[in-house]
């Protein structure tokens, strides 16, 4: 057997920046065992698995699929870069000729909108209500060391446990952070945590002029840290627009490889969330 596969740098138009994911498009489903298997040697925070709905489906001209996202040790709820990195697939070289896709995942169906080179994803929004610093001392602690913090937050619903730094912090605080994903997955056995978002407001004296820039750490998916996360910004977008009481927002997760988002929160519960993407290879899995 044969399964095509990409990988596309998401979040970026530079390669080797952004985040990058594996998309493979599927005639049929696989075992559950393969899923994993493929994920786990693809070796990327998300493998995606576009899967042909009904037999006499076409990449080219259908509009619905099944989507599903792995990182190399589980099956995840939800996935921005690969959603966006499968949605680029499908136009650039599966030559889709519609301007809407819609994907039926574990988090309902999603639908992405080609916008020139860029794609705007329609994905749930997940607010987040504040949290009992006392409570999550141990996270905070692995996350952030000594750094203050001006709030805590926790989305129940994703389990990401979002975490502000000080407005006082330079950016370069948030950028220079050494977590050790061992002792932060340790920090934390009860359940209520799966995801740690370190954030900050950003500079007006920067250009571009960043709302908010973050870091994401999910060590309890095998994922130590993820470079530009699209799930993390449905917590982010909510509660950075809340904050600064504006709807449109550009955001810049400060990893190592870096990346830019743009977002607007909607009145209806939903976010968009925006970005480019590079391919890096193309190939075949051989089984």
């Amino acid at each position: 057997m044969e399964i095509p596969v990409y990988t596309l740098d998401a979040f970026t138009n530079l390669p080797f920046k952004g985040n990058p994911a594996a998309v493979c498009p599927l005639q049929h489903e696989l075992n559950e065992e393969l899923y994993q298997k493929i994920s786990s040697e693809m070796n990327l925070s998300e493998t995606a698995f576009i899967i042909k709905l009904n037999p006499s489906d076409d990449f080219t001209t259908g509009s619905r699929f099944r989507l599903r996202w792995f990182t190399p040790t589980t099956e995840v709820n939800l996935c921005g870069h690969a959603t966006l990195a499968t949605a680029r697939v499908l136009f650039q070289y599966e030559n889709n000729i519609n301007s809407k896709l819609v994907f039926e995942t574990r988090s309902g169906e999603l639908c992405v909108t080609r916008y020139g080179d860029n794609c705007i994803m329609d994905f749930p929004l997940n607010p987040a209500s504040p949290a009992d610093p006392q409570e999550f001392r141990g996270v905070i602690k692995a996350a952030v060391g000594n750094l203050p913090v001006q709030e805590v937050y926790l989305s129940s619903k994703t389990k990401k446990l979002l975490i502000r730094l000080a407005d006082s912090c330079e950016k370069s605080a948030l950028r220079n952070l050494k977590v050790d994903p061992i002792a932060l997955q340790r920090s934390e056995s009860t359940g209520k945590v799966k995801g740690v978002i370190v954030t900050m407001i950003g500079s007006p004296h920067e250009q571009p002029e960043y709302d908010f820039y973050s870091r994401y750490f999910a060590p309890w998916f095998g994922i130590p840290e993820d470079p530009v996360t699209g799930s993390a910004h449905t917590v982010l977008g909510s509660y950075w627009a809340e904050k600064l009481g504006k709807q449109k927002l550009l955001a810049y997760q400060c990893s190592s490889r870096g990346g830019e988002l743009e977002l607007e929160v909607r009145d209806d519960g939903r976010i968009n969330i925006s970005g480019t993407t590079v391919t890096i290879m193309r190939g075949k899995i051989i089984i």
